[in-house]
């Protein structure tokens, strides 16, 4: 494991953080793999995740590296392999049977506002910047709209990709890309609040929570009615619930 993501160990709480401060957080194909790693396993140890990036930013996006002039536009197939770390990473958040708590401050950019999306809930600094820049470099985003479009309105989404704003927290949390807003000087006390809140709850049920937010939404009406119904009477009856 690299020093540019550190994890550490925090009784039931895996805390994860970005470790580049230098270059506000860029996160390299390597990285991404890294922290799908840590994501699929974090339920083997911990009860939940707190994400966040060190310094003064969250992660200001993908971080290429390698310094080579590039030979000629690369082949479909060998994009779409480069790629698939980033959809293998965006997957360990979805995938996750844990909550997933994000902690943004400063800028959240491209892959860095995917992130913060992707988070099952995002406390931000009232300083954080939001961004989904790629049209600005001639880039088509679906990699980055793939993050989001089960997070925020259709609207919201167009607009974030194609006038490339950058937007602050409070229009951020107008857009369901983060949960709360709090004052940067009050965000670590903000974060403590939710993990007291998570550490009360009995882990079938943060569990089936968020199964549920996962799957419902591809649902029809009637089937996630259903499926709400056996989820309810099956994890409510679990001995788990009574200790």
């Amino acid at each position: 494991m690299s020093n540019e993501i550190l994890v550490q160990q925090d009784g039931p709480i895996l805390r994860v953080t970005l470790n580049r401060p230098e270059a506000g957080n860029g996160v390299s194909d390597d990285m991404a793999g890294e922290l799908a790693g840590i994501l699929d396993r974090a339920a083997d140890t911990s009860q939940f995740v707190v994400l966040r990036g060190a310094g003064s930013d969250f992660c200001t996006g993908r971080w290429h590296t390698g310094g080579r002039a590039p030979e000629g536009p690369p082949e479909a197939l060998a994009l779409r392999r480069r790629n698939e770390v980033i959809f293998t990473c965006y997957g360990a958040f979805r995938r996750s049977p844990i909550p997933i708590l994000g902690v943004v401050q400063g800028q959240a950019i491209g892959f860095g506002c995917a992130l913060a999306a992707l988070c099952d809930i995002t406390i931000a600094s009232d300083a954080a910047k939001f961004q989904l820049p790629e049209m600005g470099h001639n880039i088509m985003p679906t990699m980055a709209m793939s993050a989001l479009v089960d997070r925020v309105p259709r609207k919201a989404l167009m607009y974030l990709v194609y006038s490339t704003a950058v937007i602050g927290a409070e229009r951020a949390l107008s857009f369901g890309l983060v949960s709360e807003v709090v004052p940067a000087g009050q965000l670590d006390e903000a974060v403590q609040k939710i993990c007291a809140a998570l550490l009360k709850a009995p882990r079938p049920a943060t569990s089936a929570a968020k199964e549920y937010a996962r799957v419902a939404l591809s649902m029809d009406l009637q089937g996630a009615i259903d499926f709400a119904r056996n989820l309810h009477a099956t994890i409510n009856s679990s001995s788990e619930l009574r200790k």
